[in-house]
């Protein structure tokens, strides 16, 4: 408990993150690769941080912006921890991002450098004493979509995206076997403060560079991992890929986030792992269930509920309740005149705590309006109180399409569209899908006199938008449908794909 204290230090810093859980956890695995990278230890990730370090400072200064596109792996994450270890500040980005997504974050952000690889570093002596940045200071960049088009930089204080989580230290990951198998992008918040928990409990972790349903159960399965974390469009894909066929009673603990997580689906997988398995007696009750809610501005998550084994019945009478604030986290629910609202009346979510942003970056305009003056965080999310204060999610105010566990913001891929020479206007919706939850669809006008396949359209998507961000249908239209102030009717132009 002694040493553990050290995680529990108010000081703790994205740059001495590193060294912190190498004195707690030594020569501990941290970190299995499942892309045949080599185990690595507790001790050998802090090595490697301090090595990394000494050639990043080489090159830039305290304040400078360095941007990590590299493959999806725990390497980009040690890499922001060396970045940050250097005085500078890491802007992780996903590997799906097209080079266009990368020049313009690149610029926005100022970079001075763009990493691929820790290879890309020159050898350097290791930084033995990080830059002295302190908790509140700005720890990294996520870049994320926003309502005003371009994806935007949300600047994360190491008090919001670190120090959040010295509390997994108490785990008590000595006293027994653990291990968990995540396929999250490290780029995404999510993935990036799982990782970091995790790594804080003393829990190893054994990551894919890509979620396959196949992969990650036989990974589960002949590893006897004992806890996954993902998004419900995984859940829904390991079930279709036989999850119910696998011996998966290893698993203690099934965990979700980024999206609504359906109560059936969810209790399915609790009933395929179990709560603890003993010699001669073998697999014993069921799993529990944790899910999540937060987004890029909080660093992570602000409302959390363990379902724990056979209290499904509990589970249903809360209803579709995300769960209680986690400690240091206020919550309010106003209306459109930002009056708090009182008994359960639906209205915007908006949130207090350390995990809050810093700033957009470089944007103080965006800044201020998602910052109210007393300094609550308006989420664009729709929620009200329930049983026993619980948070209830009830829709986005915003137009946002949950892909898979990722937002797709609809305006940034519509300005997207209409930067096509043909393309006049376009206007994305999310279609529900049974597997990723929902996919974006676009109904566009083109110019007078000009023509366009659909096949062209789809061609300049991929050249233009990540992966995830690309409608999966496409409709020309001569007019959209509009509502009397000749906005367009989202709702209708949902219909049009039915």
């Amino acid at each position: 408990m002694a040493r553990a204290a050290l995680l529990l230090k108010r000081d703790l810093t994205l740059g001495t993150l590193t060294d912190r859980l190498s004195q707690v956890h030594g020569h501990r695995v941290l970190v299995t690769e499942a892309d045949g990278a080599a185990v690595r230890t507790y001790g050998e990730a802090a090595d490697a941080v301090r090595r990394w370090a000494g050639g990043i400072a080489e090159c830039t200064s305290p304040g400078d912006v360095v941007v990590v596109a590299t493959p999806n792996g725990y390497e980009q994450l040690l890499l922001c921890c060396a970045i940050s270890r250097a005085g500078a500040i890491p802007a992780p980005i996903n590997d799906q991002m097209t080079p266009a997504e990368i020049a313009h974050i690149v610029e926005d952000s100022g970079a001075v450098l763009v990493l691929e690889s820790a290879a890309d570093l020159e050898a350097a002596a290791p930084m033995e004493r990080p830059y002295p940045s302190r908790p509140e200071e700005v720890a990294a960049l996520f870049y994320t979509s926003g309502t005003t088009g371009q994806p935007k930089g949300v600047a994360l204080t190491h008090r919001g995206l670190v120090g959040q989580w010295t509390s997994a230290a108490v785990w008590p990951a000595r006293l027994h076997r653990d291990e968990a198998v995540i396929a999250l992008p490290v780029a995404h918040i999510m993935g990036f403060a799982v990782l970091i928990g995790l790594a804080v409990a003393g829990i190893p972790t054994y990551l894919l560079p890509t979620f396959n349903p196949v992969a990650v159960l036989q990974a589960i399965e002949t590893r006897r991992a004992t806890i996954f974390v993902g998004v419900p469009a995984m859940y829904r894909m390991l079930e279709e890929a036989g999850a119910a066929e696998r011996d998966l009673t290893s698993v203690r603990v099934w965990a979700s986030g980024a999206d609504a997580m359906p109560r059936p689906l969810a209790e399915r997988f609790q009933k395929m792992g179990a709560t603890v398995t003993l010699p001669l007696l073998g697999a014993i009750g069921q799993a529990s269930f944790a899910e999540g809610y937060g987004m890029v501005e909080v660093g992570g998550g602000v409302v959390a509920k363990v379902t724990p084994p056979y209290l499904h019945r509990l589970s249903s009478s809360l209803g579709d309740a995300l769960g209680f604030a986690l400690p240091g986290y206020d919550l309010r629910i106003v209306d459109e005149a930002g009056v708090e609202q009182r008994g359960g009346a639906v209205g915007e979510l908006q949130v207090r705590g350390p995990g809050v942003l810093k700033a957009y970056w470089g944007d103080e305009e965006a800044t201020d309006a998602v910052i109210t003056e007393d300094g609550w965080l308006r989420t664009g999310d729709l929620a009200r109180k329930g049983v026993l204060g619980l948070l209830v999610f009830e829709g986005r105010s915003k137009h946002v399409i949950k892909r898979g566990g990722y937002s797709v913001y609809a305006l940034e891929v519509e300005q997207s569209l209409e930067q096509h020479p043909a393309v006049l206007e376009a206007s994305v919706v999310g279609l529900p899908d049974d597997r990723l939850g929902e996919v974006p669809v676009a109904a566009v006008r083109l110019r007078a006199g000009t023509t366009l396949t659909k096949a062209r359209l789809e061609a300049y998507a991929v050249e233009h938008l990540a992966d995830y961000k690309r409608p999966i249908r496409y409709l020309v239209v001569d007019d959209l449908p509009r509502n009397g102030t000749r906005k367009v009717h989202k709702a209708a132009v949902l219909a049009l794909f039915a």
